[in-house]
């Protein structure tokens, strides 16, 4: 919720950059890492994510959308968001990744 005027740490720098994205794109970027990764890294077993390398990829896909919905999406809409209209640079991106528009404030 609000919090105007509270100061952030993109307050400190004197360019920062914001990469922005449809949070739909951004949860299915991140169900897509996750599944990659957990036929990968997830492997290794001293990884920490190791308890999900012998889901069934419809279990994975699951978990990894729980994560998002309880973790990720709350963490993109209340703490990384808010900064977005203090970033210099402001970085668009489409479904596939790819730069869509590039917004630069007057410093």
């Amino acid at each position: 919720a609000g919090g105007g005027n509270r100061l952030a740490v993109s307050d400190l720098f004197d360019f920062s950059v914001y990469v922005d994205a449809r949070a739909s794109d951004i949860e299915r970027w991140y169900v897509e890492r996750f599944l990659k990764l957990q036929r990968g890294a997830f492997a290794d077993p001293n990884s920490y994510f190791h308890r999900y390398a012998s889901l069934t990829e419809e279990e994975a896909r699951a978990q990894a959308l729980s994560i998002w919905h309880a973790i990720n999406e709350p963490n993109l809409l209340q703490n990384i968001r808010p900064t977005r209209s203090r970033a210099k640079l402001v970085l668009r991106k489409d479904s596939d990744h790819t730069v869509s528009s590039v917004l630069l404030r007057k410093l």
